[in-house]
C-alpha cells in the first residue's frame, strides 16, 4: 500500500519518566562567631600597623643600604690597581748580607724573597693557609657570615666582646687589611712604620664595615687566586720575612714551590702570631702551633692520615744554612758601619759583602763554648767575647756573648767599654821603643811612689807584690810587672804614650794620670784587636772594618767599596819588630804562657783589671789576630781568674781551630842574636881538712883532695 496521503505523525521527544531527585545536602549550620576579646583585637591591631610601617620602612631602608653599598664598593673598585701593583708592599728595603765568599749568611731589614702565586707555591703551602685562615674561602663573596656568627658565638662563650678576640674575618678581609684599605705608608704623616701598621690594624666597627666594602670590591675586581697571591706575598711571617718565599728561605733555605706538609703548616701557622712564633725565636712554639694546623689540614682533607702522622712525626726544623743566618753580632755591627739610609733605613733592597770567614765563625763560637762547658761553673753569668781580624783590620769572626744564635743583642765585643788593664802595655813600651831604647834596656823594678796633685801620693804595686829588681823592658812585659811600666811611662811622657795608643786606633778618652799606664782607660774588644793588629803588620793604624762593597739588588756597580783598614804608621818598623819579639816572650817565657800554640810562633799579652773585674788576653800570629775578654755584665769580680788563665785558654782553642790545615809562618819579629853562655864562676878550693893520720896529711898535701 502507499503512504501518500497520510498524515505524518509529528516530531516530538518521547516522554521522559519522572525520577525523583535525590534529597539535596543540606549545610551544617555555621556556628555563631565568637565575638574576638577586644584587647586582643587592639593590640593585634597595633602589630599590624607597626609590622605595615617597619615593612614599608624596612625595605626602603634595606633597598638604600644595597644602593649605598653598591656605589661604595663600585667607587673602590674603580681604585683598585692590577693586583700585580699589590705584591710587595715593604715600606723598608731588605738587606741581604754575604760572607767573604759571596755566600748568604745574614738578612736584615724587610726581606721579600720574590713572587709567588698560587699556582706556583707548594700546594701544601695553600691548603694550609686556607685550612687554618679561612676554609670556605672559594665559597663565599669576600665576607663570610658563617664565619662572622661562629666568630661572635666563641667570643661571647669565652667572655669577651662580640668583636674582641675571634674576628671571623676571611682572607679577602684580612688582604684588605695588609693593603691598608688602599692607604700608603707617608713618612711625613706617621711618627713610623710601626704607628703606620697599628693604626691599619685597628679593630672597630666601623673599620669592619669598611674592610667589608673593601673585601666585596677585590671579590669583584681579582679572581680568587689573585687574591690569595697578594695574601701569601704581603703576608708578614716573622724575622724580618714579607711573604711565603723569604719565609721558606729563611727557615728552610730552600724556595716556597717545595715546602713539605710540616713546613707548610710551620709557615701557614705563623699567621696568628709571627713575631712570637717564629722558629728563630722558638722552635718549640712553633712546631706546637704547626700540629694543629696539620690537624686542620687532615680533618679538612688535605692531608691523608699517612700524610698527617708523617708530618706529626717528623717537624719542620730550621736548616744549619737558616740558623746560620741569623748572622749573629757580626751581621748587626755590620749594619751600624754603613750609611744608615742603605742600611737600617733603607727603603731599597741592598746587597752588603763582608770580610766574614763562617769557618772562622764557627772556630771562635766552638772554642768559647768548650771552656766554658769544661772550665767555668754551670750556672755562672760570667760572660766572654771574640775578635779574629786580619792584619789589615779585616774583621774574620766576632762573638759579641755566649749566646750566639741573636739578633739586635748587647754586643760585648764593639759596645762593652771596659778597663784594659796590662793590656795596655804593649803601648807604653813601643812608645819607649820608638824613642831609641832596647828590648834588652833595663829599669829597676824597685818600691815608688809619685805625689799625684790632687790625691796625694800613689804607690803602685805589682801583681806579686815582690820587686825583681833590675830587669829589661823585655823581662818587665814579660812578666807584667807595674812598677817598670809606670817608670817608663813618666820617663818617656804620658802625653806621648797617650798620643802612640790614640793613633793605633783606640778612641776611648784616655786616663790623664800615671795610672794611664796600667790600662786604668776603658776601651772596647774590637778596639784593642784593631790596636794589635797594627802592631803585627809593622806599625801602622788599623781601622777594624767588616763591609767590602755596598750595591743595589740587581746592580753590578758599587755605591762603596772598601779593601783594607790600614791608616798610617804610627811607630817605626823596626819598633815594631822589637815589640813582637818582646810580645812573644810573654807567651814564651811569661804571664800568657797558657796561650802558647804548638808548633807555630804567637805573641800576646795578657791583661786583669782591680779587683779582677775584667780580664783580657789579646794577641797574634803572622796569620790572625785574636782578642778575648772576659767578666760579668754588671761588674761583679771574676773568682779566680786573670788574663793569663782563662782568657788565654779560650784565646789558644780559637787560633787551634782558626789555624787548621794552615802551614806555621815565623812572626815578623826581632830575632836577637844568642848571647854567648857566661862562663862559669869559678868555685874556691876548700881549705884541706886535717885528718889525724900525718901519713894521710902529707899525701893530701901533694896530691891534693
Amino acid at each position: 500500500m502507499s503512504n501518500q496521503g497520510r498524515r505524518k505523525p509529528p516530531l516530538a521527544a518521547p516522554k521522559r519518566t519522572r525520577t525523583a531527585k535525590p534529597a539535596a545536602r543540606r549545610k551544617p549550620a555555621r556556628r555563631p562567631r565568637r565575638a574576638r576579646n577586644p584587647l586582643l583585637r587592639f593590640f593585634g591591631a597595633i602589630l599590624r600597623f607597626v609590622w605595615r610601617i617597619v615593612w614599608g620602612i624596612g625595605w626602603r631602608v634595606t633597598a638604600v643600604v644595597v644602593l649605598v653599598t653598591g656605589l661604595a664598593v663600585a667607587y673602590t673598585y674603580v681604585g683598585l690597581p692590577d693586583y700585580q701593583a699589590l705584591i710587595d708592599g715593604r715600606a723598608r728595603g731588605s738587606v741581604t748580607i754575604l760572607d767573604r765568599e759571596g755566600a748568604v749568611f745574614a738578612w736584615r731589614g724587610d726581606q721579600f724573597g720574590g713572587v709567588v702565586t698560587a699556582d706556583t707555591v707548594s700546594p701544601h703551602l695553600r691548603n694550609a693557609v686556607i685550612a687554618t685562615e679561612d676554609r670556605r674561602f672559594y665559597l663565599h663573596p669576600g665576607i663570610d657570615p658563617i664565619g662572622i656568627v661562629s666568630a661572635i658565638r666563641i667570643n661571647l662563650r669565652e667572655g669577651r666582646g662580640p668583636l674582641q678576640g675571634n674576628g671571623g674575618s676571611t682572607i679577602t678581609q684580612q688582604t684588605a687589611k695588609l693593603l691598608c684599605f688602599g692607604r700608603e705608608y707617608d713618612p711625613a704623616k706617621w711618627e713610623s712604620e710601626a704607628a703606620y701598621v697599628a693604626d691599619c690594624r685597628q679593630s672597630s666597627l666601623l673599620r669592619k664595615g669598611r674592610e667589608a666594602l673593601y673585601a666585596l670590591a677585590m671579590e669583584a675586581k681579582y679572581t680568587k687566586d689573585q687574591i690569595l697571591t697578594i695574601y701569601l706575598n704581603r703576608a708578614y711571617l716573622g724575622a724580618g720575612a714579607y711573604g711565603a718565599e723569604a719565609a721558606a728561605q729563611r727557615y728552610f733555605g730552600k724556595s716556597a714551590a717545595n715546602l713539605n706538609p710540616a713546613e707548610a703548616a710551620m709557615i701557614a701557622g705563623l699567621l696568628t702570631a709571627p713575631s712570637t712564633l717564629a722558629p728563630t725565636a722558638n722552635l718549640e712554639r712553633s712546631q706546637n702551633r704547626a700540629r694543629i694546623v696539620v690537624g686542620l689540614m687532615r680533618r679538612q682533607g688535605y692531608l691523608s692520615e699517612t700524610d698527617a702522622a708523617v708530618a706529626l712525626a717528623n717537624p719542620a726544623e730550621l736548616s744549619e744554612a737558616a740558623e746560620r743566618r741569623a748572622g749573629g753580632y757580626f751581621a748587626d755591627w755590620v749594619m751600624t758601619t754603613g750609611p744608615e739610609f742603605l742600611t737600617r733605613d733603607t727603603t731599597e733592597d741592598v746587597v752588603i759583602r763582608t770580610t766574614l770567614d763562617q769557618r772562622l765563625q764557627r772556630a771562635a763560637e766552638e772554642a768559647l763554648a768548650q771552656v766554658f762547658a769544661e772550665k767555668v761553673s754551670e750556672g755562672s753569668k760570667a760572660q766572654a767575647a771574640i775578635v779574629v781580624m786580619s792584619a789589615d783590620g779585616a774583621v774574620r769572626a766576632m762573638v759579641g756573648g755566649r749566646a750566639t744564635r741573636v739578633v739586635g743583642a748587647f754586643n760585648r765585643a764593639t759596645q762593652a767599654r771596659r778597663q784594659t788593664g796590662s793590656a795596655f802595655k804593649p803601648f807604653v813600651y813601643a812608645t819607649a821603643l820608638e824613642l831609641g831604647h832596647s828590648h834588652d834596656s833595663v829599669v829597676v823594678d824597685e818600691p815608688y811612689c809619685l805625689d799625684i796633685p790632687g790625691s796625694g801620693r800613689w804607690c803602685p804595686e805589682n801583681y806579686t807584690r815582690d820587686y825583681k829588681g833590675r830587669v829589661s823592658l823585655t823581662q818587665a812585659l814579660a812578666q807584667s810587672l807595674n812598677i817598670p811600666a809606670v817608670k817608663v811611662s813618666e820617663s818617656v811622657g804620658r802625653d806621648l804614650v797617650r798620643k802612640v795608643a790614640s793613633d793605633f786606633g783606640i778612641e776611648s778618652d784616655l786616663a790623664d794620670g800615671p795610672a794611664l799606664a796600667l790600662g786604668a782607660s776603658e776601651s772596647t774588644l774590637i778596639e784593642m784587636t784593631g790596636a794589635y793588629a797594627g802592631i803585627l803588620n809593622g806599625g801602622s793604624s788599623v781601622t777594624p772594618y767588616g763591609l767590602t762593597e755596598l750595591r743595589l739588588m740587581g746592580e753590578e756597580t758599587p755605591l762603596m767599596a772598601r779593601q783594607s783598614g790600614i791608616g798610617e804608621r804610627v811607630i817605626r818598623e823596626e819598633a815594631a819588630r822589637e815589640l813582637i819579639y818582646m810580645m812573644a816572650q810573654v807567651i814564651e817565657t811569661g804571664t800568657g804562657g797558657r796561650a802558647k800554640l804548638p808548633g807555630r810562633e804567637a805573641a800576646g799579652k795578657t791583661g786583669t783589671t782591680q779587683a779582677a773585674r775584667d780580664a783580657w788576653f789579646l794577641g797574634f800570629t803572622a796569620d790572625y789576630v785574636a782578642g778575648v775578654w772576659m767578666g760579668y755584665d754588671d761588674n761583679t769580680p771574676l773568682r779566680g781568674v786573670t788574663g793569663g788563665g782563662l782568657p788565654a785558654e779560650i784565646w789558644r782553642e780559637t787560633m787551634l781551630r782558626v789555624h787548621e790545615g794552615l802551614e806555621p809562618r815565623p812572626l815578623p819579629m826581632l830575632r836577637p842574636a844568642p848571647r854567648p853562655a857566661p862562663a862559669p864562676i869559678p868555685q874556691p878550693r876548700r881549705a884541706p881538712v886535717a885528718s889525724g893520720n900525718p901519713i894521710e896529711n902529707i899525701l893530701r898535701s901533694i896530691f891534693g883532695n
